[in-house]
């Protein structure tokens, strides 16, 4: 019998192993990292400065306790140099092995910044739980501020954890407000009122263009010519898929690894999943979703496939959690292809601010309310329920 490989351990990988152990205890299972094959809520990398967590107690299992609890092997410190679809192996650095199902689980990459100074390379990102030992290491090296690059969704919250966490924080982003592609106006504006009253210092409208030593401290310089002393820089500018295994093996690629409606690449019976995979849905547009709640949906789905059950993947839209509790937020934001021809409208309900979006046609796409609560979140996710159908993936073109 070949066994299943899952080539990655982050939470869309291990998601997978789980599910699809619960429906087959029989098929040889093998998941192949880079890393130690520790297992850890990459989410809680941005929220653990305030809650007194290091590196160490983030990881809930070692590889070893996953590999008994999931009958499977995990090769760590492993690296998958190619993958021959033809003859379904793969070539990895502990040896060549056969599959009858892979699922590539391979994740994004930060995205770097072109900056100038012979501090450039002293900037930092986190990705990993290694990342974020290594930031909690710099940190304790350094003057107790820090420098974030980019307000989205990553760097307002690790803005509101260190800066409660007792650190000052500059924060650095070229749109006016913070959460600008995201949010609706009047949230990006709370969310920037509240930042502000936490004491993070916002510099926006302005880029990052340069990073020097200056002693002890880094000088970063902005496009707008001024300049400032730090401790540390974090660049939270975002993620890009992590092609390259999947296109060295002539995989269909977008913006992500392209699959099906089941999570099937261009090659058969070999899956994506998580942030490296782009979902082409029935509006006819292709999204990359690098959340939880549709990371969870897929590997479900995928796992039942791998079981022989054929499944479909629902992405019914589900709010993304902003984890900055000096204004907590929910948002469903508006797809893409709507969002520069529709409206965001304000509403104030009690102590919540709710915002909703509607296109051209007058249709709910999407929702933002803060603070955001469950009951609230339910109401407005009822509410675009019946405005539109579930986002079902189709067959790529």
């Amino acid at each position: 019998m070949k066994p299943v490989i899952i080539v990655g351990t982050g939470l869309a990988g291990y998601t997978v192993a789980r599910e699809f152990r619960k429906l087959d205890t029989a098929t040889p299972l093998i998941i192949v990292t880079a890393d130690d094959g520790g297992f850890y809520s990459k989410p809680m990398l941005s929220n653990a400065f305030a809650l007194g967590k290091g590196a160490s107690q983030l990881v809930t299992q070692a590889a070893s306790q996953l590999a008994a609890q999931l009958n499977a092997t995990v090769l760590t410190a492993t690296l998958v140099k190619y993958i021959d679809a033809a003859n379904k192996t793969i070539a990895t650095s502990a040896g060549d092995y056969e599959y009858g199902k892979l699922v590539l689980a391979t994740g994004a990459r930060p995205i770097r910044l072109a900056l100038e100074g012979d501090a450039a390379e002293d900037v930092i990102s986190v990705n990993h739980v290694g990342d974020y030992a290594y930031f909690r290491a710099r940190l304790a090296a350094a003057r107790r501020h820090v420098t974030i690059l980019g307000a989205g969704l990553i760097g307002c919250e690790f803005a509101d954890d260190l800066a409660g966490a007792g650190y000052g924080v500059t924060l650095v982003d070229p749109n006016p407000v913070p959460l600008a592609a995201l949010a609706a106006p009047a949230l990006s504006e709370g969310l920037h009122a509240a930042l502000s009253t936490r004491g993070v210092t916002m510099r926006l409208g302005t880029t990052a263009t340069r990073v020097d030593r200056n002693g002890e401290a880094l000088r970063v310089t902005l496009a707008d010519g001024s300049s400032f002393d730090t401790g540390v820089v974090l660049s939270a500018v975002g993620l890009r898929a992590d092609l390259s295994l999947a296109q060295s093996a002539q995989l269909k690629t977008g913006r992500g690894i392209t699959v099906d409606r089941r999570g099937q690449t261009s090659a058969e019976d070999v899956f994506a999943v998580g942030d490296g995979a782009e979902y082409a849905c029935e509006d006819g547009s292709a999204r990359a979703l690098p959340y939880i709640a549709p990371l969870m949906t897929a590997a479900r789905a995928i796992a039942r496939t791998l079981a022989g059950h054929p499944t479909d993947i629902e992405l019914k839209p589900a709010p993304v959690i902003v984890k900055t509790p000096s204004f907590p937020l929910a948002l469903v934001p508006p797809p893409p292809e709507v969002a520069a021809a529709g409206q965001w409208h304000t509403q104030v309900d009690g102590p919540h601010t709710i915002c909703r979006f509607y296109d051209a046609q007058g249709v709910m796409r999407g929702f933002g309310v803060a603070p955001q609560e469950a009951g609230k979140r339910q109401q407005l996710l009822a509410e675009l329920g019946g405005a539109q159908t579930a986002l079902r993936p189709t067959l790529p073109a």
